[in-house]
């Protein structure tokens, strides 16, 4: 590699200079994620300034609302329906390339439900999860670029377990979903 020709190695930073902007970035970077990303996505303020600012609304509302990623727990509020009936039923849903979707089935503590979905073509992440009615979550199973996945879900405690998919493929699929086993209910959480 040359110099160019109008380059001057005066008019360049100094060492000490670089080192001092790398360090300021990362300040701001640290600053900027306590302050605005971690209460507007997660819904923690260590500092008090994302409530102030009424960004915590945003992971208040994702939550309530029962949005989640792979491996983030939401929180869906309801109640479980007693007492568990054994049960099959099959559900279709329908994902554009980057589209996610979840589907619960309610389920009291030790009920077991068999299951078993794939996806017509292309691939996407799962997360099969679990929020509990006292506020207890767990994650059971997770994935990438998955077609397929089949087994049987013990329900850890009372609540709604089930599975999130994000469709990562570039195309429209359907993900085909039976269960049979100990719910009271099945359904679309978002």
């Amino acid at each position: 590699m040359s110099d160019s020709p109008n380059s001057n190695r005066a008019d360049l930073p100094s060492s000490a200079q670089l080192v001092r902007s790398t360090i300021l970035s990362v300040v701001a970077a640290a600053a900027l994620l306590i302050v605005f990303i971690l209460p507007s996505e997660y819904g923690v303020d260590p500092t008090g300034i994302g409530s102030v600012l009424g960004i915590t609304q945003t992971a208040d509302t994702r939550q309530a609302e029962g949005e989640t990623s792979p491996g983030e727990s939401g929180s869906i509020a309801s109640t479980v329906d007693l007492p568990q009936e054994r049960r099959s039923d099959e559900v279709t849903v329908t994902l554009a390339p980057g589209e996610a979707a979840e589907v619960k089935l309610v389920m009291i503590a030790g009920g077991v439900a068999s299951y078993e979905w794939s996806a017509d073509k292309g691939y996407l992440n799962f997360d099969m999860h679990a929020e509990g009615s006292e506020g207890q979550s767990i994650s059971y199973k997770q994935g990438r670029a998955a077609f397929s996945d089949s087994g049987d879900l013990e329900a850890a405690f009372d609540g709604n377990h089930g599975w999130y998919w994000r469709n990562r493929s570039d195309e429209t699929l359907t993900i085909t979903l039976k269960a049979e086993g100990e719910f009271s209910d099945i359904k679309r959480v978002l």
